[in-house]
């Protein structure tokens, strides 16, 4: 259990929040837990305001739900939730944005994607899942922003930190980690080929592989 350190770097809140979104997206806290606000605020030597604050957001993200008489509990993320909406909106966005990105081949973009799929191949010497993870949702969401889709990037911000979780949830179920890294590249390959249909048909590809879990 991680423990409030004497400064921390962000707000108690943002503080608190990180540490519960982790603990959920790795599994130690599971599906139906409960997130008491006295127990949360006992453990970590924090006051409950900051605890009420990030459980909110959690809500907000999808990662916590709240029912009548048992409070705020840690929600399940569904193989059919996962092939039924987060897949479904993540083909729309992604589509357009993988082929606009591949018409305008532009180089900072490409360049940036090659420094996260270097820092994708860094996090799995050794493995360390949650960076993984991270590297895995800022290639996305590097792509998209790209776009320039207001709105897009604003559906996408809303779903990431369940697409994040369900990233790490099927992290064991690769061959290996460099088959993350491999697929990445695969896109980014297709990226810089400047065809945008071979760019759409690998994105659909690659997210289409969540529906085979």
């Amino acid at each position: 259990m991680s423990v409030l350190p004497a400064s921390p770097p962000e707000s108690r809140r943002d503080w608190i929040l990180h540490n519960l979104r982790e603990r959920i997206a790795s599994g130690d806290l599971a599906a139906g837990d409960r997130l008491v606000e006295r127990d949360i605020s006992a453990t970590y030597g924090i006051s409950r305001g900051p605890v009420r604050e990030a459980i909110m957001i959690l809500e907000q993200e999808g990662l916590v739900v709240s029912h009548a008489y048992r409070g705020a509990v840690v929600a399940e993320i569904t193989q059919k939730e996962i092939s039924d909406i987060l897949v479904p909106i993540r083909l729309v966005i992604e589509k357009v944005a993988f082929r606009g990105a591949a018409e305008t081949a532009n180089d900072d973009l490409l360049s940036a994607l090659e420094g996260i799929v270097q820092s994708m191949e860094s996090a799995t010497q050794p493995l360390d899942a949650q960076r993984l993870a991270d590297f895995d949702v800022a290639f996305h969401e590097t792509v998209i922003a790209a776009a320039q889709h207001t709105q897009s990037l604003q559906i996408w911000r809303t779903i990431q930190p369940r697409v994040r979780a369900y990233f790490l949830r099927d992290a064991p179920h690769h061959d290996s980690p460099h088959a993350v890294v491999e697929q990445h590249r695969t896109l980014l390959n297709a990226l810089r080929s400047g065809d945008p249909q071979r760019a759409e048909a690998e994105i659909t590809e690659h997210i289409g592989t969540y529906l085979d879990d």
